[in-house]
């Protein structure tokens, strides 16, 4: 009889550690589902939010995000203060050559990104380049203004510049 009750002990422990271990890994299992599921409402939230735009140029409609019409407009701005800074070059060495003589105004890649067309990043960076110039050259802020250390392109110039508009 002893033996039988040892027996029948030692059955139920295992019986209840298997019964335990099961509903560890069920609930491990449903927890892992729900932070998945969690995981996926939030990506699809970030997705809604995100803002998607048309930039007109040349004819026509170009789409982009966020991110694609940030780096546009940091083409604009960095062409600027580049232009700004070959203009005072030229003008403390006395010579006018024009900013397109500029290899920098020519390659029109400081800055560039290969989430955006090289060619759309290029022309707005010769946009900025110009009137950086022009600005550095006759020491002038017609286009932009000095802020924290650096040379930025006005906002209503930018907006003339770049006819960019969410949808």
């Amino acid at each position: 009889m002893k033996n039988f009750t040892i027996k029948a002990t030692l059955a139920s422990i295992f019986l209840g550690g298997i019964m335990l271990a099961g509903s560890a890994v069920t609930t491990s299992a449903q927890g892992n589902s729900q932070w998945a599921h969690e995981k996926n409402r939030i990506r699809k939230e970030q997705k809604a939010q995100e803002r998607y735009y048309r930039i007109y140029r040349n004819g026509g409609y170009y789409q982009t995000d966020d991110r694609g019409a940030a780096l546009l407009r940091n083409a604009v701005n960095e062409g600027y203060r580049q232009g700004y800074r070959q203009g005072q070059i030229d003008r403390q060495r006395s010579r006018y050559t024009g900013y397109r003589s500029s290899t920098t105004y020519r390659g029109a890649m400081s800055g560039y990104q290969s989430y955006v067309d090289q060619g759309q990043y290029q022309y707005y960076f010769r946009q900025g380049f110009q009137r950086g110039y022009e600005d550095g050259f006759n020491t002038q802020t017609q286009y932009g203004y000095y802020s924290g250390g650096k040379w930025s392109i006005l906002a209503n110039v930018l907006g003339s510049i770049l006819d960019i508009r969410p949808y």
